[in-house]
């Protein structure tokens, strides 16, 4: 018998892991034995014939009942196998002739579209021919994701979501998500019924103010929230019919937009002020009503806005900011193997010197979390601020300036040499750590990373500014302007820099997806009431440790990304510990945590395909 959670959890063809471990199709096989001599032999090896199963496994899978019959399920991607088919499902889903006769497997499909993505040179076509798997095959996508995430990461998010977000209007196909704007005001309690789904259990939201390093993008954002979820479902193994991709549309200040004919979204200036903080605050409260229990993720909103709403909203509804808190818990991770690689003690973070370029709401929240990371290690407050030198376009941040900066701003802001530049930071207070959050490319020159490198050994240097345009320095720059010394990360990826002597070092990717994925995932399996910053802190701790000291002697300081979905395991894991000891879990207790590694794996979705059968009334 099933339970609740795992009937659910077999829509889209999803079937927990540990049911599929378990129940396995018995089958007699052939052999020189006398017949009844044993008893049957059980198989689960996957069939090799030259028919239209071939490729299949033997283990029973049971199977989903849906409500859509006939041409109604080549349409839905929740439900679409496409050439996969079987012929005996054909009959009974009623569609025999609306497909090719030939039969195909999720193999096979997954070869004959990866065939495609790679005959293709431009980043931005491959992410069309994706997304249109997307739209009408959920499982033979997210299939793909998972066995390629290396290869197709860059190209659903960062830094191909970036154009792709910038050609929305132009190359929008079909509807994915939903959009609320001024006139829905008064609405939204009800317009969420409108979403099809009844256990949604991430939603991403974005405003479209602060996309990446592009700035206001309006409505055109809504490439963000589909790229996030779709790294959600991979990574993290969240099943797609439990993620909902959102834009609350105010308007744009993109001059361009506001005149393009093909844009989609409110063509008006920005609602501010209280206005704006109403419309959100009615979103929230919509969501809150429908699905209680749903993370909220807040994504790419302006500096000026996106600490406010998290300030707001983090004690009353179980939400967060990526920008401010998953950038911030990525980044310690990084700092933490940073540490590890340079051969000290990760403990040693509070007497490290940091220097961050950036004020904004990454910057500051970048900060934020390793100040608190450090005050966890037993530093107090004003130590450990005073290890950060924080510069925004004016300068180094001081206390003269207090009146016009924001009150976590100020927090960082020095007594002494307000105004002071980067270069002047650096030769005067030697910093070991360079972070790079300003969306300015090519920001670090060459004299400012040569003169870190005179007085730090192994300096730290990490520009996590996406798209790569848009990155501080490149790998190759950092590797040659420190003879091969800094330990180096950044936003967007890099490949391997090669130098004069032969050594080839591997730049690591400091991307959000490390955290996120795991981080909801723990969230919505023990039910918490809140994301606080202790479950950032072991989310952060968690990646850092999982980091082999083989990959640290490359200058590897976050872990291979094909090894994404384990990360995310060990941090849910992390995550629900934290949120048991911090009586913040609803779902889960104290006695459930004994075999809480393997629990978190039998949650995870897996993209498979399982067999269909049509709902139907039967009447006596």
């Amino acid at each position: 018998m099933f339970s609740a959670a795992s009937r659910k959890s077999r829509i889209i063809g999803a079937v927990p892991n540990s049911f599929r471990r378990s129940c396995v199709w018995t089958t007699r096989h052939l052999s020189s034995k006398p017949i009844g001599s044993e008893l049957e032999e059980y198989s689960d090896e996957i069939l090799d014939d030259d028919g239209e199963w071939a490729g299949c496994s033997r283990k029973f899978m049971a199977p989903l009942r849906i409500a859509a019959r006939g041409p109604d399920i080549l349409v839905n991607p929740l439900f679409n196998k496409g050439t996969a088919f079987k012929s005996g499902e054909r009959d009974r889903l009623r569609f025999r002739g609306l497909l090719p006769p030939r039969v195909s497997n999720l193999e096979k499909q997954k070869e004959r579209i990866l065939f495609t993505v790679r005959a293709e040179e431009s980043a931005i076509k491959k992410n069309i021919i994706l997304e249109d798997v997307h739209d009408r095959n959920e499982t033979l996508y997210h299939r793909i994701l998972v066995d390629h995430i290396e290869e197709m990461a860059p190209l659903i998010y960062t830094p191909t979501v970036g154009q792709a977000c910038k050609e929305f209007g132009t190359r929008y196909r079909r509807p994915r998500g939903m959009y609320f704007c001024e006139e829905d005001r008064g609405h939204m309690a009800a317009m969420v019924y409108n979403w099809p789904a009844s256990d949604v259990h991430v939603i991403c939201v974005t405003d479209g103010s602060r996309i990446l390093g592009l700035g206001d993008l309006g409505a055109n954002g809504m490439g963000i929230p589909i790229g996030k979820l779709s790294l959600y479902c991979a990574a993290g193994g969240i099943a797609p019919h439990r993620v909902l991709p959102v834009v609350i549309d105010v308007g744009t200040d993109n001059e361009e937009l506001l005149h393009d004919p093909f844009y989609l979204g409110v063509q008006e200036k920005r609602t501010k002020g209280p206005a704006y903080y109403q419309l959100v605050d009615e979103f929230m409260q919509a969501v809150k009503f429908r699905w209680p229990n749903c993370l909220i993720q807040f994504e790419d909103f302006s500096s000026d806005k996106a600490q406010k709403l998290l300030n707001k909203y983090r004690d009353e509804f179980l939400c967060f900011n990526d920008d401010i808190q998953g950038t911030g818990a990525t980044t310690l991770a990084g700092v933490l193997g940073a540490l590890r690689a340079k051969n000290e003690d990760v403990t040693s973070l509070g007497n490290q010197r940091i220097l961050i370029a950036g004020a904004g709401s990454a910057g500051i929240g970048v900060a934020t979390v390793l100040r608190d990371a450090m005050m966890e290690q037993g530093h107090s407050e004003e130590d450990a601020k005073n290890t950060f030198f924080v510069v925004d376009e004016k300068g180094l941040l001081g206390k003269e300036r207090i009146s016009e900066l924001s009150h976590e701003q100020a927090m960082f802001a020095r007594d002494t040499d307000g105004g002071m530049s980067l270069l002047d930071i650096v030769k005067k207070y030697k910093p070991t750590t360079l972070l790079g959050m300003t969306a300015v490319g090519g920001l670090f020159k060459e004299e400012l990373i040569r003169e870190m490198a005179k007085h730090c050994e192994r300096p730290i240097i990490f520009p996590l500014s996406n798209p790569t345009t848009k990155a501080e320095c490149t790998a190759e720059q950092a590797f040659d302007w420190t003879d091969g010394k800094c330990i180096f990360a950044s936003g967007s990826p890099f490949d391997p820099v090669e130098m004069d002597d032969g050594k080839v070092f591997y730049p690591t990717q400091c991307n959000n997806m490390f955290i996120f994925p795991g981080l909801g995932l723990g969230a919505t399996i023990c039910g918490a009431k809140k994301v606080t910053d202790r479950m950032l802190y072991v989310a952060a701790e968690a990646l850092a440790n999982f980091v082999t000291k083989e990959e640290l002697s490359q200058g590897k300081v976050f872990p291979h990304i094909s090894n994404i979905r384990t990360v995310s395991q060990k941090v849910a894991v992390a995550v629900i510990k934290e949120a048991i000891r911090d009586n913040q879990a609803t779902k889960l207790q104290e006695k459930d945590m004994a075999n809480l590694e393997e629990f978190v794996i039998s949650k995870m979705y897996d993209p498979i395909y399982v067999p269909l059968v049509e709902k139907r009334e039967i009447m006596l």
